[in-house]
């Protein structure tokens, strides 16, 4: 038999993170141990609104199985005892933490995945004005970043892009709209973002207008995020999407992930790995995917004023491993 515990944890973040959605002061996770024969896995995930998800209601539904976890229930089967979303991602991460200390191995070596020594990682510029916003880039260049992800809204668009692309005129931009634009105008914004060589543009329109983006030409690739959660998810984004973003909490777990890779590199999407605000216990997890994306999104953890032990090593703009 195992035992299972499921308690939350509030972090507080050392700046706030602002995006089109909302100001966060603070990251607040659910983690998952499941304890068998004196070892313990760890799993975490972090609720998501957008999604319908609260601490309450993942919990619940972690609790919900607890009978069958502790009865032994495996990763495979949990991919048919919840749906996709964080409670099963914080499981499916405890389980395979687990499942690698039972085999006397890393979990990157448990899924087959052969890391490189360092990874580098966007550093996210929070939306500000076009002053704070081209400073905070500069200042994250100056300490080593060379890929900045730039959160944005539906202001100021122009405005913006130019003073950070003056500020850091050597970085590698990424800018992500969290579902803030709509179709009208998009096509100029996208010109305006290729003008300033920016790499990739993500999410710009809500989910639901998707089909705005069917047949539309743009001179960037366009990444899905909250359009992507798992391989359901990939019909609809052909003639849409060059890119997905493959985020744990959307997938359900890791294993949901590495499946969802593999179906998105066959139909040739290329990969990039995300995160939400978190704790290195759930970067870890992530871990295994990072030789097969094009970009790293993994900064969830250097805007906690203190991170989960033991901590991963993040220097700016790159994590060591």
């Amino acid at each position: 038999m195992r035992n299972l515990k499921i308690y939350e944890e509030a972090w507080s973040l050392h700046t706030p993170f602002v995006i089109a959605r909302g100001t966060r002061s603070e990251a607040k996770v659910v983690v998952v141990e499941i304890e068998e024969n004196g070892l313990k896995g760890t799993g975490e995930c972090t609720p998501y609104p957008r999604y319908g998800e609260s601490i309450a209601s993942v919990m619940a539904q972690i609790a919900s199985i607890g009978a069958q976890l502790e009865s032994g229930a495996d990763r495979q089967a949990l991919q048919q005892l919840l749906p996709a979303g964080a409670a099963r991602n914080a499981v499916d991460c405890a389980l395979w933490d687990l499942d690698a200390q039972k085999a006397g191995q890393s979990l990157p070596q448990l899924a087959a995945a052969q890391l490189a020594t360092r990874v580098t990682t966007a550093q996210t510029v929070v939306i500000g004005t076009p002053d704070q916003m081209a400073n905070s880039a500069r200042a994250l260049w100056d300490k080593g970043a060379r890929l900045l992800k730039v959160k944005l809204d539906d202001h100021l668009i122009s405005e913006r892009m130019v003073a950070i692309r003056a500020a850091v005129p050597e970085a590698t931009l990424i800018v992500d709209a969290n579902e803030a634009w709509h179709s009208e105008g998009l096509a100029a914004r996208c010109q305006l973002l290729a003008d300033l060589n920016v790499a990739m543009l993500e999410q710009p329109l809500p989910a639901s207008e998707d089909a705005a983006l069917e047949n539309f030409i743009h001179p960037l690739p366009i990444c899905a995020d909250e359009s992507c959660h798992t391989r359901d998810s990939l019909p609809k984004l052909a003639g849409r999407y060059e890119m997905i973003n493959i985020k744990l909490d959307k997938t359900g777990g890791l294993t949901e992930a590495l499946a969802l890779a593999a179906e998105a590199k066959a139909q040739g999407y290329t990969l990039m790995l995300g995160c939400m605000l978190c704790t290195s216990r759930a970067i870890r997890a992530a871990l295994p995917l990072t030789p097969q994306v094009r970009f790293a999104d993994l900064d969830g953890p250097t805007w906690l004023a203190a991170d989960a032990e033991p901590a991963l090593r993040f220097a700016t703009g790159t994590l060591y491993l």
